[in-house]
């Protein structure tokens, strides 16, 4: 037996001397916002290390045992209200404390903590693991005991200490009996049996560094650490919360466009009093890509039958659509991250769409009362346009425009007179945009029925519609080609419009094609090749094309400009396509191939994939899976990089892996600024996401051209690399530099075990090594990077990083909260000055190297919430308050010795007049906030620019 699982067996002897001890088996226990039943427990004999948890054992009119997620306290986070009480009624296991470095060690090999390598570090709990480590090994404890896994992946990819910081495809499988993290409502159920984040173990906890897990026996079968030691995974993605009760939920189907996920209980780093049971995250946005020193996990054990799901909508549902390619497979198919993929969720009758642009992955659906078929991207990938009608049934049918966003906006109605069938998208030779349809897809069998439909356009620009103009006789709703001397349909028969050589649509002649046979879900290319994909019912015609007989919509035939056959494509083995489009915005460097998106139908008749189909050698990428899904189109950005023998385009602008830390888009968007905005910038503010929140650069007089580079996690040695490595050679304009003076964490290290980019994340991009290499581009910006930076891997959400010049700009006004967190011992600092005296070293640089360039520095002191004065604490991570007062004054004092640098207090100790309306949080400004604090950071600078 390996040392590790020798302690856990001593830990499991200790506590379960019996089988069954103590069982709060009908009992009332109040616990501060709800009452509930205890669950019985027992010792786990087939698990080692593991309590079972008899959830079933425990009934009452929501079928299973309560848990209680969330919080109806209207001081918490939007992500944590209302409360959600989720039944369970099935038996689990769970660790009865965190995965320790020895335990981690047998599995995995390996650690990535400093912490494991110590003396008697065997009980430490194991941190600075990613979720997917976590996942990894769950998944290779399984496998070592005989289990199936709980968690299926395509894709990974691993950073130079060996975490995992990337799973692309990843899947949980809560059917599988397996070991897996908890879930937050059963880490819950643990946790409230004896939560008591102010009592002795975590009082043993306390301080700067994690204690060895259970390190007294526990009784009764309680969980160890729960509220206190380190954090710990849990395996839901944030999902938000609705006043309901939910048998068996699991969490969001996805984290939506950040791909958040959950995290439980309190930390080393944390004040008992600040210690929730509803919390439910970080200081920050939490990926399955971060890690810390104060975050672990602990195990599961055991299937969930039944898991039901509950989406951003407040709609539980009891299955998910679940991307199956991931952002690379994308890439490979076409190109570029910049692709959309939007479909209807038949079940609900709602459009739902993909971004492929982050790689998280996230299935977005668009709650709408609205019946929504046959949508098509618009050119640029904003909007989508569908209708309320299908093809091949005649009848009322509407269009409406909406944004492909989470945004709420209502949908727009296209303005017609009449019906308006499957409308498609297209760019004039002028350069407007419009909107082609019919005014009806039904049956085109009949001629005479078929002719007294028509063909229609309208144009659209900036919400207006022009005058709707009637292009020719006959529902051609399959495409109209660039030039206008093509047109095709089909909803019974392959019906095309030819022009005459020198002609146009408008004199054409209409004409069956396929021999008259059966033919439906008619596509023409939109690469200008004039191909016509459809679908047929295993006619003749095809059979002695292809040379075999086969069933209906078993093959996806294509035919050239003339109608002629020249290419088939079989489906997948138990299944058959529908609903095929040609990829839209797609060339192929191929001129045989090309990409076409489609569902494919099992053999019960279900919608159960979408597909995206190579033309060319006949493959199939699955794309996401579900219950029902239909009519799907997919979108490519045009791009534009210039030719260039100077970069690699496998490195250069890649600042960004698919599904990566929230911190690290936030810095690829730093460098797409810095390139964009390289030759205009005078202004430039760095710091922490205090300043990433609070300043506005749109809000400054034109004199001044801002660009906040602010960014989390963040240090001052990191502002100074920043500096140095690229602001200083390549913004030549610069005048002034803003820099947030955070003194409260000033307890932070250079170099690779701190907040410091470039000694930590630096090397795991090829972008930043790239620039590296080549000597950060001292010699000369290269034409196109900034090219290949906006083409490369980004967020979906990237106008709240880009809108106004890097603020980030969602983040919704809160208080100041009356009760602010303290992160760190406010004495800390004092038995360590020298950390102030290195931040201020690293300051001290800033100012003199902008002195050489005669750029003003201004040094600015963000508000903090002012009941901070009612603590000993100088602000959110400590710093007392009598230490800061004085190094305020010193900081003060350095205009003395360096006159171009000035101190700009706006918190004054806590006696500021920026209210609770301008808060996020205890220590960031929202939107309010930051515009009065950039008007008299504005006036400043405005002062020196009179003076010269």
């Amino acid at each position: 037996m390996s040392k590790s699982f020798a302690h856990t067996f001593f830990f499991g002897k200790v506590l379960f001397l019996v089988p069954f001890l103590l069982v709060f088996f009908g009992c009332d226990t109040f616990f501060g916002e709800h009452v509930w039943l205890n669950a019985p427990v027992e010792a786990d004999n087939a698990h080692d290390g593991l309590i079972l948890i008899k959830a079933s054992k425990v009934k009452n009119s929501s079928g299973g045992t309560l848990s209680y997620l969330g919080t109806y306290a209207s001081s918490a986070k939007a992500s944590e209200r209302p409360q959600l009480r989720a039944a369970l009624n099935y038996d689990f296991s769970m660790g009865m404390h965190e995965v320790t470095c020895a335990e981690f060690k047998s599995i995995m090999g390996t650690t990535f903590d400093e912490r494991c390598n110590g003396e008697d570090s065997d009980l430490l709990p194991v941190t600075k693991v990613t979720y997917y480590d976590a996942v990894l090994y769950s998944n290779e404890r399984s496998k070592r005991e005989g289990y199936d896994t709980s968690y299926s992946y395509t894709l990974t990819t691993f950073d130079g200490n060996g975490n995992c910081i990337s799973m692309e495809g990843l899947v949980f499988h809560p059917e599988v009996d397996a070991y897996r993290l908890p879930t937050e409502a059963e880490w819950l159920m643990a946790a409230d049996r004896d939560w008591n984040p102010s009592g002795e173990w975590n009082a043993q906890n306390s301080g700067f560094e994690p204690k060895n897990v259970c390190s007294y026996p526990r009784l009764h079968g309680e969980f160890c650490d729960m509220g206190g030691n380190v954090k710990e995974w849990v395996s839901d993605w944030l999902g938000y919360f609705k006043d309901t009760t939910i048998t068996n939920y699991v969490g969001g189907p996805d984290g939506g466009v950040l791909g958040e996920r959950v995290i439980k209980g309190g930390s080393y780093r944390n004040e008992p009093s600040a210690i929730k049971l509803y919390s439910r995250g970080d200081v920050y946005v939490v990926t399955s890509a971060a890690k810390s020193e104060y975050l672990g996990f602990r195990i599961a054990f055991g299937k969930i039958p039944g898991a039901v799901w509950m989406g951003r909508d407040g709609k539980a549902r009891d299955s998910r659509i679940i991307p199956m390619a991931s952002a690379t497979n994308i890439k490979n198919a076409f190109d570029t991250y910049r692709t959309m993929l939007v479909f209807r969720n038949d079940v609900t009758g709602n459009l739902a769409y993909v971004d492929y642009v982050n790689g998280t992955l996230s299935v977005t659906e668009i709650s709408d009362s609205i019946d929504s078929y046959h949508p098509d991207i618009s050119p640029d990938g904003r909007l989508v346009v569908f209708c309320t009608g299908m093809e091949g049934v005649s009848g009322k049918s509407e269009a409406y425009i909406r944004a492909l966003s989470t945004s709420n906006t209502k949908p727009l109605k296209v303005k017609v007179d009449g019906n308006i069938s499957i409308p498609r998208w297209r760019v004039l030779e002028n350069g407007d945009t419009a909107i082609v349809y019919v005014s009806d897809a039904g049956n085109n069998k009949d001629d005479g029925e078929f002719k007294s439909k028509s063909t229609w356009m309208v144009t659209y620009g900036n919400g207006r519609f022009g005058t709707p103009q009637k292009l020719f006789d006959g529902a051609y709703h399959g495409g109209i080609s660039d030039d206008y001397k093509l047109a095709v349909t089909g909803a019974r028969l392959l019906r095309a419009r030819v022009a005459p050589a020198g002609g146009t649509l408008a004199d054409a002649h209409d004409t069956v094609w396929y021999n008259g046979e059966q033919a439906c879900n008619v596509s023409l290319a939109t690469d200008g090749s004039k191909r016509v994909a459809f679908l047929d019912f295993g006619g003749k015609t095809g059979a002695e094309f292809v040379g075999e007989s086969y069933g209906t919509h078993e093959r996806l035939l294509i035919a050239d400009s003339t109608g002629k056959l020249i290419k088939a494509i079989a489906s997948p083995e138990g299944f058959s396509f529908d609903h095929a489009e040609w990829a839209l915005n797609y060339v192929s460097p191929d001129p045989d191939g090309g990409l076409i998106v489609a569902t494919l139908t099992n053999a019960n008749g279900a919608h159960t994939k979408v597909v995206l189909v190579n033309v060319g050698d006949g493959s199939i990428l699955d794309l996401v899976e579900g219950d029902e899904l239909w009519h799907p189109s997919i979108w490519r950005k045009k791009i534009y990089v210039p030719e260039t023998d100077k970069l690699d385009p496998d490195s250069a602008g890649v600042y960004l892996r698919p599904s990566d830390k929230w911190e690290s888009v936030i810095m690829r968007y730093k460098m797409e600024l810095l390139w964009k905005y390289r030759d205009s910038a005078n202004v430039v503010i760095l710091g922490s996401s205090r300043p990433m929140f609070g300043v506005t650069p749109l809000g400054f007089n034109k004199k001044f051209f801002a660009v906040n580079f602010g960014q989390t996690p963040n240090s001052i040695y990191m502002s100074r690399d920043y500096l140095n490595h690229y602001i200083f050679n390549h913004m030549k304009n610069l005048k002034y530099i803003v820099v947030s003076l955070d003194i409260d964490f000033w307890h932070k290290v250079d170099g690779p075990y701190g907040d410091n980019f470039f000694y930590t994340d630096f090397r795991n991009y090829p972008g930043y090594i790239y620039d590296e290499n080549h000597d950060f581009w001292k010699d000369g910006y290269p034409e196109g990077l900034l090219e290949f930076t906006e083409n490369s891997v980004g967020s979906s959400d990237e106008r709240y990083y880009m809108k106004d010049r890097g603020r980030y700009s969602n983040a919704n006004c809160g208080s100041w909260r009356e009760e602010p967190e303290i992160e760190q011992d406010s004495l800390y600092l004092d038995e360590h000055r020298n950390l102030i005296d290195d931040s201020k070293d690293a300051l001290l640089t800033i100012i003199k190297e902008a002195a050489k360039r005669d750029i003003r520095v201004v040094g600015l002191i963000f508000p903090q919430s002012p009941a901070y004065a009612e603590t000993g604490a100088f602000g959110r991570y400590g710093l007392r308050r009598s230490s800061a007062e004085k190094l305020i004054n010193e900081l003060k004092s350095l205009n003395k010795e360096y006159p171009n640098f000035v101190v700009m207090d706006e918190n004054k100790m806590g006696k500021h007049d920026y209210t609770d309306m301008m808060a996020v949080d205890e220590d960031h400004l929202c939107y309010g906030g930051s515009v009065v604090l950039t008007s008299r950071l504005n006036d400043l600078l405005l002062s020196w620019e009179a003076k010269k």
